[in-house]
């Protein structure tokens, strides 16, 4: 079995168990008589209760006659690489365990190429999975991966000006919830889940300058104290946040919150889980296929839950949708 990457990377189960490390040396090769259809890309960041979920649904993956082999991540970008190692070796199927930033991660990887994205949620918020319907306890999102229907998914592209690319499948934000999920404590995430985000912007209130931003969006320029751009009609979990956002077609909807302070903030916070901020007063909601964000700040920016940089920033829709497996 020397035509295997090393030896000692192969399972007792005989699946192939691939590091993030070997990707980066760029020695993910693995013969197609022994490369399963299937990889699941697993971030295990979250700890022991992750792991467990992803091994119920291994177990059941394998009730229904799946084999796949299995890659971990180590950190921020590993995703990607093993995705398009997978696709480049022919892959059927990458599925993304994870949380939506790993979910956003494996689509960049697998971009352009003819591998579906499967998902098994073992995020925080998991908004993705909500907004598409895929479900949560392991063993039915297995079912899913091995008998679903699979149809498409347009993500969005963020370009920088230092010539970053950024593909999201959610949503990207600027300003206070951006800040927020720059300066969330990782630690404190793994150990209380979403509260972490309710703590950190209660820590983020006072001293949170709102710098104003400019939105060039259909020939016009806006200024704004927040946006959010969604691909879909959910945020931070299941609340709704864009009702008429499609994330199979191209487009967005892009929230802006045209009022600032930290009232304005409190207000939202308690509108969100009601599902009213399309309601709220000094919420617009407008639909778009392109758009620019810019500020004389360092406003910082976020796409599907993690760090992104700061703007300026400009989103289009990305070059062509991916395929996706959904119940």
């Amino acid at each position: 079995m020397d035509d295997l990457f090393p030896p000692t990377r192969k399972r007792r189960d005989g699946r192939v168990f691939v590091t993030a490390q070997q990707a980066r040396r760029k020695r993910i090769v693995i013969r197609p008589r022994y490369a399963a259809a299937v990889l699941i890309v697993f971030n295990p960041m979250a700890g022991a209760g992750r792991r467990r979920r992803l091994a119920r649904a291994l177990g059941a993956l394998r009730a229904l006659g799946l084999r796949p082999d299995l890659a971990e991540t180590s950190g921020p970008g590993d995703a990607t690489l093993l995705a398009r190692a997978a696709a480049a070796e022919g892959r059927r199927l990458v599925v993304a365990a994870g949380g939506d930033g790993t979910i956003a991660e494996v689509a960049a990887g697998i971009s352009g190429s003819g591998t579906g994205l499967g998902l098994l949620p073992l995020g925080t918020a998991n908004v993705l999975a909500w907004e598409l319907g895929v479900p949560r306890r392991p063993e039915a999102a297995a079912a899913v991966l091995a008998g679903g229907r699979d149809t498409v998914l347009w993500p969005g592209l963020a370009s920088f000006p230092d010539g970053r690319e950024r593909l999201f499948v959610q949503m990207l934000g600027a300003g206070f919830d951006a800040a927020v999920v720059t300066n969330l404590d990782l630690r404190l995430k793994q150990r209380i889940g979403r509260a972490a985000y309710v703590l950190q912007s209660l820590r983020e209130l006072p001293r949170h300058a709102f710098p104003p931003i400019t939105v060039e969006l259909d020939g016009r320029c806006l200024t704004v104290a927040s946006a959010i751009v969604s691909k879909g009609r959910l945020y931070a979990g299941r609340h709704l946040i864009a009702p008429q956002a499609d994330p199979a077609a191209p487009g967005f909807r892009v929230v802006l919150f045209t009022r600032s302070g930290a009232a304005q903030v409190v207000l939202a916070g308690l509108a969100l889980p009601l599902g009213l901020i399309p309601r709220l007063p000094g919420v617009e909601i407008r639909p778009a296929h392109g758009l620019r964000l810019a500020s004389g700040s360092g406003v910082p920016v976020q796409t599907d839950g993690d760090p992104a940089g700061l703007l300026p920033v400009s989103v289009r829709d990305a070059p062509a949708p991916l395929r996706i497996r959904l119940p």
